[in-house]
């Protein structure tokens, strides 16, 4: 798998060409709906049998075989051109075989709406461990507001090996994320219990594998009692072998303030829960100023203080599928529009913008103009494997999609270009 970035003057015929794969072949891994018309700065997403590499200074053919977990002589003989293998050209290209590079075997969780489509749902059903359904919510009285047509989903997920996981949130109906019924529910014992019961006769009346609970804005009061109940409901689900995941805010200290860190205790999770989904997104947001939504610098302070307090493996890092187009420029309290991978690269061709890669934040972004100024943050082949890559940084147990509604055919050949996907169903 390699990374091509859209120059002047490039074709995916002349792309093809470098590669030595047929143009139709880049053409269907991409889904490209428009090939003729590519965008400068635009990733395009190259499978073959060999992965490319070009020589640094300093490098040599042993310290190459060593960065990639390849075989000095597979690696020699995958490049019969280097005439001495002590004194490689800075700039050459080296082909590394993957066929000798041992992928780690990661898990992958992604969150879906019930209206996800059946074709989008089917081509990324075969990349993914679990499939969240999002969501059931709960009342104050520990009764949930059912997901009629969840059954169409879980049948489909099982009869492709991948783990179907109900959702419980504390939305309030036709509203946000609510402090306030969180609190209800956490400090009424009746209501607390009959929550729990309602959520193992779900599972088992509709073959889910598992619970997510997503709780959010709870109250630093709240706290204990938030891990008291998780403690309950993994005592009532695990003698059955159904698991427990949570979702907790991207805090990077133990003592973050605000409303959306304090109440989840790493450490607590970690002990209680099966998997710890780290929802690293959402820095660049509807109603915030542009960035990326989820920058890799602060991913990575993230993941820092949480390998200190989760067991490694069991966190799933979060990953975005979308991106905003802000309007410049940017007034406090307006809100950006969300926009696809796929339909931002194709807003960027139809206004004739180049798409800009900020290094720091690892993402791309590209500026237009319709009646003002306009940028737009979204995710791309380099973006993904950027964060993709912090997963074999930190020992991570895998990632989670939020969300897989919208097809993104590069997240899925890069992901698979680096990782294996465990099945467990």
């Amino acid at each position: 798998m390699n990374i091509y970035v859209v120059k002047p003057g490039d074709s995916i015929y002349k792309i093809a060409q470098m590669y030595n794969v047929s143009p139709q072949k880049i053409i269907d891994d991409n889904e490209l709906k428009n090939p003729d018309n590519l965008v400068v700065g635009q990733t395009i997403v190259i499978v073959t049998n060999n992965q490319t590499y070009v020589v640094k200074s300093g490098d040599t053919l042993f310290k190459i075989a060593n960065q990639f977990g390849v075989d000095l002589v597979a690696l020699t003989k995958a490049n019969p051109q280097i005439t001495n293998p002590l004194n490689l050209t800075v700039g050459s290209v080296i082909n590394i075989p993957l066929e000798n590079t041992n992928k780690t075997t990661i898990e992958v969780n992604g969150y879906c709406f019930p209206n996800i489509s059946e074709e989008v749902l089917q081509k990324t059903l075969p990349n993914l461990t679990y499939l969240s359904v999002f969501s059931y919510e709960v009342l104050p009285d520990g009764n949930l507001v059912d997901i009629s047509n969840d059954e169409r989903l879980i049948t489909m997920a099982r009869n492709n090996n991948v783990a179907p996981m109900m959702v419980i949130t504390n939305i309030e109906q036709n509203a946000s994320f609510s402090s306030e019924l969180a609190h209800e529910i956490l400090n009424n014992p009746t209501a607390q219990a009959n929550l729990i019961q309602n959520v193992l006769t779900n599972i088992q009346n509709k073959n889910y594998y598992g619970v997510d609970v997503d709780f959010e804005y709870l109250f630093l009061e709240d706290r204990e009692a938030y891990n008291k109940f998780l403690e309950n409901l993994k005592t009532a689900i695990s003698p059955f072998g159904y698991i427990l995941t949570t979702a907790v805010a991207p805090k990077i200290s133990e003592d973050q303030e605000g409303l959306l860190y304090e109440a989840h205790d790493y450490v607590a999770h970690g002990e209680i829960a099966d998997h710890v989904i780290i929802m690293t997104y959402e820095w660049g947001y509807t109603f915030g100023p542009p960035m990326a939504v989820a920058p890799a610098n602060q991913v990575k302070k993230v993941l820092e203080y949480a390998v200190t307090a989760i067991p490694s493996k069991k966190i799933l890092m979060g990953m975005p599928n979308y991106g905003y187009d802000w309007k410049l420029p940017y007034v406090e309290g307006t809100a950006a529009s969300s926009i696809s991978n796929v339909g931002a690269v194709d807003l960027a061709g139809e206004k004739g913008a180049f798409i800009k890669f900020d290094n720091v934040q690892q993402a791309p972004y590209f500026n237009y103009w319709q009646n003002q100024e306009h940028v737009v943050w979204f995710e791309d082949a380099n973006s993904t494997y950027a964060r993709l890559k912090f997963v074999d940084e930190f020992n991570l147990g895998g990632v989670s999609y939020w969300t897989i509604n919208q097809y993104f055919p590069q997240n899925w050949l890069v992901l698979n270009g680096l990782y294996n996907v465990k099945k467990v169903v």
